[in-house]
């Protein structure tokens, strides 16, 4: 290990051992429970304290806003998730404007959540560029300013699953993170509760060497609206392990590192030759190299439950209660309602923007023991989660 990564683990002690704790009183305590005392713990978790323990379990976090609904990583998108009842709303995926502005796209290209392929005046920057090591074509945030990229209008990114979504299409424009740190404190004022935000840094790695960084830029804006604490309502995330680690050192907000496919590497380790993957990371030795300066993984949902060669659900592994065990909580990702992204064994008919038997799915996924799900769409999670709570 490198000194910096030290020096991340050194002082993050103090701040994990609060959050370690907080985590494990919501949700590690659940393990284990029979369903009527599993319902009591988890339904007085929300009650009471600071920080992520004073977030109910599991979680309800509110995926790119309420995408299942609307165009995703927009104001309407973000409004509705709350309006749907989400614990929390993942505002945003950051990603720089060449001006240095930090905007939310699930992507810096932008091709396909925006209408820049429709305008002429932008034509000529469509370009292609190798993004982690994968040649992408298209148009990227990095060579726009703010002021062209506010020109822009959102657009449903998956109309074969939604085309129902489509009727949004170009009625909001693309947030800077900055608008959605004001946002958060509005609707705190507005709704009598405490709005708690999931911003994650996309391709940190990348965006460093343009001469982009994502993590500053990230921490002077949360210095700068009080929200830099280790009980702020705000939970960052990042793909890149050492994204998370350089922001253990700007910041005392909870932390999360996102674990992509068992087999599939994090490219900053791929630009550090260095040679582990995943599942390195998801055993107990990863796990507890992650807890030295993070508070928690949000792993695919197939690293909870694997699929098996059908499509269908297999035997659930042993991360929970692995990354329980070293004080780590888990928000793994993406419910969604419709059947090409649910197991085989939940989908209804063939059709891509029917709903299958996602009640079922959370079902199978929350009795793992999990913390919380990001989904598309909050009201069927906190439905699914009320159906758990009861046993």
């Amino acid at each position: 290990m490198d000194g910096d990564q030290a020096n991340g683990q050194t002082q993050g002690t103090g701040r994990r051992a609060l959050l370690g704790a907080a985590a494990l009183g919501a949700g590690g305590a659940v393990l284990g429970l029979p369903g009527t005392a599993r319902a009591a713990v988890s339904r007085t978790a929300g009650h009471g304290g600071r920080g992520l323990k004073s977030l109910p379990v599991p979680t309800i976090i509110g995926h790119r806003g309420a995408s299942g609904y609307r165009p995703e990583h927009t104001f309407g998108s973000y409004d509705l998730a709350l309006d749907l009842g989400a614990d929390v709303v993942e505002a945003g995926d950051l990603v720089p404007t060449r001006d240095g502005h930090l905007v939310c796209r699930h992507e810096p290209e932008i091709g396909g959540t925006t209408d820049v392929a429709s305008r002429p005046e932008f034509a000529g920057r469509r370009t292609t560029k190798v993004l982690d090591g994968v040649a992408t074509t298209g148009w990227f945030t990095e060579d726009f300013t703010l002021a062209e990229l506010k020109t822009l209008r959102a657009v449903e990114r998956i109309p074969a699953n939604r085309p129902h979504n489509t009727l949004y299409d170009g009625r909001w424009e693309i947030p800077t993170f900055e608008e959605v740190l004001k946002w958060q404190d509005e609707q705190t004022r507005k709704r009598g509760r405490q709005v708690w935000i999931y911003p994650e840094t996309k391709h940190p790695t990348y965006f460093r060497k343009l001469g982009l960084g994502l993590e500053e830029r990230v921490a002077k804006l949360l210095r700068k609206y009080g929200k830099d604490g280790r009980n702020s309502p705000v939970i960052l995330q990042s793909f890149e392990p050492t994204s998370i680690q350089r922001l253990n050192r700007l910041v005392d907000n909870p932390l999360v590192v996102l674990l992509s496919s068992a087999n599939s590497r994090p490219y900053d380790f791929v630009e550090a030759d260095d040679p582990r993957t995943v599942a390195d990371l998801i055993t107990p030795k990863g796990l507890r190299e992650i807890a030295g300066y993070a508070q928690g993984i949000g792993p695919t949902l197939d690293l909870v439950v694997p699929r098996k060669a059908d499509g269908t659900l297999g035997e659930p592994t042993t991360l929970v209660s692995d990354a329980h065990r070293v004080g780590l909580v888990l928000h793994p990702y993406t419910m969604r309602n419709e059947n090409p992204f649910l197991p085989a064994e939940y989908r209804k008919g063939s059709a891509a923007d029917a709903y299958g038997d996602v009640f079922g799915a959370y079902k199978a996924y929350f009795a793992t023991g999990i913390d919380g799900v990001f989904t598309d769409n909050a009201d069927t999670g906190l439905l699914a989660r009320a159906d758990f709570l009861k046993g």
